[in-house]
């Protein structure tokens, strides 16, 4: 190896935008340039608050999504026997029992809206090949007669879902997984699956490799054809993208375990955009974890970023303890969940909350127990979320800042510890003050609160009366009708 290329590799590996745990807010960010893409995008993030549901075969046996087929040796995949061709037989064989009798996407529909959720994203399939749509495709699918779903008169889930939550007037996303860890032209049983990447060498069978790019087109396409509009395309998988030569030799470099079969996988995705978009102009198209174009806005995973990003993202979040539903869920608090949200759109990103159906095709009462307890905080004080950008310092101390775009009101959040039944006797801020003669409530409240000016920032008295009887739970909410720029 030359020195040159050497010196290359090494700075490379400084700089990797993927599978370095997905520190994507770090990525450099494409802006869009399409009008109705952008048009879509401030739609979004406006309604700050959605819903992610996986849900597939994997459930019924409450493990974790799809990952227990990949012969990676990761603590989140391991398989309960040591032979693995007859346990991933047995996977794939749970398509024959899989019968959710009591699906009833209205029912999630009605609760996500209770709680304030105005998207959702479904995974239409994940990595394991299994298709929660009717495609043409394959008959590892939901609507297969070896599915016993199948003669259930909504068997076509994504349909199923996507009308449920559209009459609820959410905006719809749907999941789809790039890798397909089921179809012939990804795993290729000619060969072993050492690890989560295509299993053959994409130059040796170019011819094999345009099929899979024909099937992953031929799927998205259906997708974008037949289940009515579709807001959001969230592509996951994000090592099946373009890799140059130098990024493969930097990966194998790194000795990175997960990446020993990296190879340039590359979909066309420019093309695969330009066939959505012809179909439904203005989509969102979410490439996560790819640096380019196509990733029109950032999803940090199950974390929020510790400061402001600058540009559109979301943060997908755990509800209960797992993506995948898992028997005895243990579910967030409504103050948790109440934070969190508070926390994200204040440094201007969205959150998507992730919840899981279980194999009979329900919620379990925690998790409507759940969104039941936001929808009350969010029955109070969604007008400081709705329509709202940062505003610096985004946060200080226990207050989270937001702002309404169109009337520049402050929205002064007060985040109180697990001990705190009701708010202090004093709110302080040091950085933003009101002007002279604004008035401050406090949301659910018409109480004109005192306030004085301190230094560069201001203090609020919270009276008696309001502190032993506030209008919300979890979390209080100033407004701020004027401040000083």
């Amino acid at each position: 190896m030359k020195k040159s290329s050497l010196r290359f590799v090494l700075t490379f590996l400084l700089t990797l935008p993927f599978l370095t745990d997905a520190q994507e807010e770090k990525q450099k960010y494409f802006p869009e340039t399409d009008p109705l893409v952008l048009e879509k995008l401030e739609q979004w993030q406006d309604i700050k608050f959605g819903l992610l549901m996986h849900w597939g075969t994997y459930s019924q046996w409450g493990i974790v999504e799809s990952w227990s087929i990949c012969a990676e040796d990761e603590p989140w995949c391991t398989r309960p026997h040591d032979n693995y061709e007859l346990y991933k037989q047995e996977y794939e064989n749970l398509q024959t029992t899989f019968n959710p009798v009591n699906f009833d996407p209205s029912k999630w529909a009605e609760a996500a809206k209770r709680a304030g959720m105005k998207y959702m994203v479904f995974t239409t399939k994940h990595h394991d090949g299994f298709t929660m749509f009717d495609s043409k495709f394959t008959d590892y699918k939901i609507t297969d007669p070896k599915t016993p779903f199948h003669t259930n008169p909504k068997a076509n889930i994504t349909k199923e879902i996507f009308d449920a939550f559209r009459t609820e007037d959410f905006m719809i996303g749907a999941y789809f997984s790039k890798p397909d860890w089921h179809s012939p032209y990804y795993w290729w049983k000619n060969f072993a699956t050492p690890d989560r990447n295509v299993n053959y060498n994409v130059n040796t069978y170019p011819d094999r490799w345009e099929k899979f790019k024909d099937f992953t087109h031929g799927q998205v396409n259906e997708l974008m054809s037949d289940y009515g509009k579709v807001d959001i395309l969230w592509f996951d998988g994000g090592w099946v993208q373009p890799y140059t030569n130098e990024e493969i030799l930097a990966y194998k470099v790194k000795k990175d375990f997960k990446q020993v079969n990296l190879q340039n996988q590359d979909i066309d995705m420019p093309r695969l955009v330009e066939e959505v978009r012809a179909k439904q102009p203005g989509t969102i198209v979410v490439d996560r974890a790819v640096e380019g174009p196509y990733q029109n806005y950032i999803t940090p995973e199950n974390r929020i970023p510790e400061h402001m990003i600058p540009y559109p993202w979301e943060s997908p979040m755990i509800a209960g303890g797992s993506w995948s539903w898992i028997k005895k869920p243990t579910y967030i608090s409504t103050r948790k969940a109440v934070h969190m949200l508070l926390d994200i759109v204040s440094k201007g990103g969205n959150l998507l909350l992730n919840i899981a159906p279980s194999p009979l095709g329900e919620f379990d009462e925690g998790a409507y127990e759940l969104l039941e307890g936001i929808g009350q905080w969010m029955d109070v004080n969604s007008e400081a979320i709705y329509e709202t950008r940062p505003i610096a310092p985004y946060k200080e101390g226990k207050v989270a800042l937001t702002q309404n775009r169109h009337t520049k009101v402050v929205y002064a959040a007060y985040l109180p510890e697990d001990n705190e039944n009701q708010p202090p006797a004093k709110i302080w801020l040091s950085t933003i003050q009101p002007e002279k003669g604004t008035k401050v409530t406090m949301l659910g409240s018409k109480v004109n609160l005192k306030w004085e000016a301190v230094g560069n920032g201001f203090e609020v008295i919270i009276p008696e009366s309001l502190r032993k009887n506030p209008p919300a739970s979890d979390a209080w909410v100033l407004k701020i009708e004027k401040v000083k720029h």
